[in-house]
C-alpha cells in the first residue's frame, strides 16, 4: 500500500479542492441567517476532509485487490439498502437513511460507489463473452437487485442514477449493439407501465414538469429557481446578496438547488466557473479510464465517470427548469455528508488507476 506521486492527477486533484471549497462557501451563503441550519457549512467542511483522507487512503490502495472481494461488497450492499428500506429513519418522504447518532447515513450513496466496484469485475471477468445472453441477463440482475431495493424507500433519484451507471458501464464494456438497441426500445415501450406504477409524489413531480400550471403550489420552487437564475445576470448579485435565496422564498438551497444560489449570486461566470470545474474533472477521468492498464481499471473509472455527469446533468437540468426534480445532489456542491464522501470514495479508486497504469515496477 503505497502512494506513487509519479503518477498522482493533480489536476484531479486541484479541480477537486477547488471544488469543494467553493461548495462550502456557497453552503454558507445559502443556510446563513437560519439557526437550524447554521452548522451545515462546518459540517460540510468536516465531511471534505474525511473525504479528502478517504480519497488518498484508497488512492495509494491497488485497486486490483477489490477484485476478489466483488460477491461480499455485493451481499453487504443489499443488505445494507433492505434494512434500510425497512427499519431506516424517515427524511425528505424516504426511509433510507441511519441514524448514528451524530450523522446520518445515506446507504444508497455509498450503495452507487460499492456498484461500481462489483459491476466492474463481474464485466472484467466476463469481457470476451459479454455478448451471451446469459452474461447479460446476470448483468441486468445485478443492476436490477439495488436499483428496486433503492427505489422501494422511495428514492426514485438514486435508482436512476444506479441504472445509468450499469448502462454506461455495459456501454464501455462493449455490448453488442442489438442489445443496446432493444434495451432503448423496451425502455421507451415500458414508459406508460412505469408511470402508472409510480409513487403518488413522483408522478406529481413528472406532471409539473410537463404542465407547471398544473398546481401553481407544487411548482413554486421551480419558479423561484428560474427567478434566481435570472436575476443573477452575467456577474451576479454578489456572494450572499441573493434575494430568493437570503429571503428565503427558494427552497432547498442548500441542496437540490444549490446551482440557483451560484447562479443569481454569482452570475453567468459563477455558473460557467463551476460547470468549467466539473468539465475538468470529467477530463481527467477519462483520461485515467483511457490509460487503465486492465480492463476492470477502466470500467471502475467509467462507473465514476457516469456517476458525476449524470448527477451534474441532472441537478443543473432540474435547476433550469429543463428536467423534473429529483433530488439528486449537484456533485461536490450540494450539502449532504453521504453524497460528498461517496463522490471522494470514487476519485480515490481513480487515483489508484491512475498510479497503476503501466506495469508493476520493482524499486
Amino acid at each position: 500500500m503505497r502512494l506513487n506521486l509519479r503518477r498522482f492527477d493533480f489536476v484531479l486533484l486541484g479541480a477537486t479542492l477547488v471544488l469543494l471549497v467553493f461548495g462550502i462557501a456557497m453552503v454558507y451563503s445559502a443556510t446563513q441567517g437560519v439557526e437550524s441550519y447554521e452548522d451545515y457549512p462546518l459540517r460540510q467542511a468536516i465531511y471534505g476532509l474525511i473525504g479528502l483522507l478517504l480519497l488518498l487512503l484508497i488512492a495509494a490502495f491497488d485497486y486490483r485487490l477489490l477484485t476478489s472481494l466483488q460477491w461480499p461488497i455485493y451481499v453487504g450492499v443489499l443488505a445494507a439498502l433492505g434494512a434500510v428500506a425497512v427499519v431506516g429513519q424517515v427524511r425528505g418522504g424516504a426511509s433510507g437513511w441511519f441514524d448514528a447518532g451524530i450523522v446520518f447515513i445515506q446507504p444508497a450513496e455509498f450503495g452507487k460507489v460499492l456498484f461500481i466496484i462489483v459491476f466492474a469485475q463481474y464485466l472484467a471477468s466476463r469481457h470476451e463473452q459479454i455478448g451471451k445472453p446469459q452474461w447479460v441477463l446476470g448483468a441486468l440482475a445485478l443492476m436490477g437487485l439495488p436499483a428496486a431495493l433503492i427505489y422501494l424507500q422511495p428514492d426514485l433519484g438514486n435508482a436512476i442514477v444506479l441504472l445509468v451507471i450499469g448502462a454506461l458501464m455495459l456501454f464501455v464494456a462493449d455490448l453488442p449493439w442489438g442489445y443496446i438497441a432493444g434495451a432503448v426500445a423496451a425502455s421507451v415501450l415500458a414508459l406508460p407501465v412505469i408511470y402508472a406504477n409510480l409513487e403518488g409524489y413522483m408522478k406529481t413531480r413528472i406532471d409539473i414538469f410537463l404542465d407547471p400550471a398544473s398546481d401553481p403550489d407544487a411548482s413554486f420552487n421551480i419558479a423561484q429557481a428560474l427567478i434566481s437564475i435570472g436575476n443573477g445576470g452575467v456577474l451576479g448579485k454578489g456572494f450572499g446578496e441573493g434575494s430568493q435565496s437570503q429571503l428565503h422564498f427558494l427552497r432547498v438551497r442548500y441542496a437540490d438547488f444549490i446551482f440557483s444560489v451560484i447562479a443569481e449570486e454569482l452570475g453567468f461566470v459563477g455558473a460557467l466557473f463551476l460547470i468549467v470545474l466539473l468539465v475538468i474533472v470529467l477530463w481527467r477521468l477519462i483520461t485515467i479510464a483511457d490509460q487503465a492498464r486492465d480492463q476492470f481499471g477502466r470500467l471502475l473509472v467509467a462507473g465514476v465517470i457516469a456517476l458525476i455527469m449524470f448527477q451534474a446533468i441532472v441537478s443543473i437540468g432540474m435547476n433550469l427548469g429543463l428536467l423534473p426534480v429529483t433530488g439528486i445532489t449537484l456533485p461536490f456542491i450540494s450539502y449532504g455528508g453521504s453524497s460528498l464522501l461517496t463522490l471522494m470514495i470514487g476519485l480515490g479508486l481513480a487515483q489508484s488507476v491512475a498510479m497503476r497504469n503501466r506495469k508493476i515496477e520493482f524499486d
